[in-house]
């Protein structure tokens, strides 16, 4: 037997909150290269362009998102959840692409001996964009929580690595202040680090998506807790699972009493794939195959 729960509403949440992303990244976009130009600020023309890299993940997401939402056909009869899980693994490379480029950037600069004042102006404009993106980080990744998608929990993650680059703007603002112009070559390497590993931590999560790999532990658990309440359910074996997109699909052999007629066995299947979708957190795509409690089927 085979069910499925519906994946995604008309106003998806994930749509919501990276179209909220892409008009903020816009405005510090242009906020950024603006101030940046006229104070002559290296650091915040970078942070801006920071910026515009988020709006170019934005975007690869909602692509991912709305090719996600094709229905199964012959060609892909699972489904289109993966163009979800491919748009996370974009976002996880361009994360670490930029990581590296921040910190690359402050140790060329270190060895040069560049000083960094770019005055008071530079200050405010990064500690609003410090607010304003890590607000958005954790908007965004509720909502990749609730939902169960990859792609948005790197978006997230995108959202954060460019407010902890405008911590290196500022830095080197403050810095200035004070006289010391290596502040923001020496933020700008931590935090460049700090995105690298932020962006290989997202993209093992979505390799373990794309090779197969089961749900977590804990999810098992609350799975194997969901049959042990079903009644009429003996035993249970062959338990897989994996996640594609913001869907779980599990399979698994269920023995009941063989003098049981087809529709009391049908029906305690259906039991189990309702206690099963109650249990997951997200979607869940159930097949569960009956099979008599005899001593053949037990030594499986």
């Amino acid at each position: 037997m085979n069910r499925t729960h519906s994946i995604r509403s008309p106003r998806d949440p994930g749509d919501r909150v990276t179209f909220v992303g892409i008009i903020w990244n816009i405005l510090l976009l242009g906020v950024k290269l603006i101030v940046g130009f006229l104070t002559g600020s290296v650091g915040l023309i970078a942070d801006g362009i920071h910026s515009g890299s988020d709006m170019a993940t934005d975007l690869a997401v909602l692509g991912g998102m709305h090719l996600a939402r094709r229905k199964a056909d012959a060609d892909h009869p699972y489904g289109h959840g993966r163009f979800e899980t491919l748009a996370g693994g974009i976002v996880a490379g361009a994360l670490i692409l930029v990581g590296a480029f921040i910190a690359w950037e402050g140790i060329i600069a270190l060895y040069r001996a560049i000083h960094s004042f770019p005055g008071p102006a530079v200050i405010c404009v990064a500690a609003v964009s410090i607010g304003i993106k890590e607000w958005m980080y954790r908007r965004t990744v509720m909502v990749a929580r609730s939902v169960g998608s990859a792609a948005l929990h790197a978006n997230a993650w995108h959202h954060r690595s460019d407010a902890l680059s405008s911590i290196a703007v500022l830095a080197g603002g403050v810095g200035s202040l004070v006289g010391w112009g290596h502040a923001d070559q020496l933020a700008s390497i931590i935090v460049g680090l700090m995105v690298v590993a932020a962006g290989g931590r997202t993209l093992f999560v979505v390799l373990h998506e794309l090779t197969e790999g089961g749900v977590s532990r804990d999810e098992i658990e609350k799975i194997e807790q969901a049959l042990e309440a079903v009644e009429g359910t003996r035993e249970w074996h062959d338990l897989r699972t994996r996640r594609v997109g913001r869907e779980t699909f599990i399979d698994l052999h269920v023995l009941v009493a063989p003098e049981l007629s087809i529709v009391e066995a049908h029906k305690i299947a259906s039991d189990v794939e309702v206690s099963l979708h109650r249990a997951c957190s997200h979607p869940a795509n159930v097949v569960v195959h009956i099979e008599p409690d005899v001593e053949e089927q037990r030594r499986r």
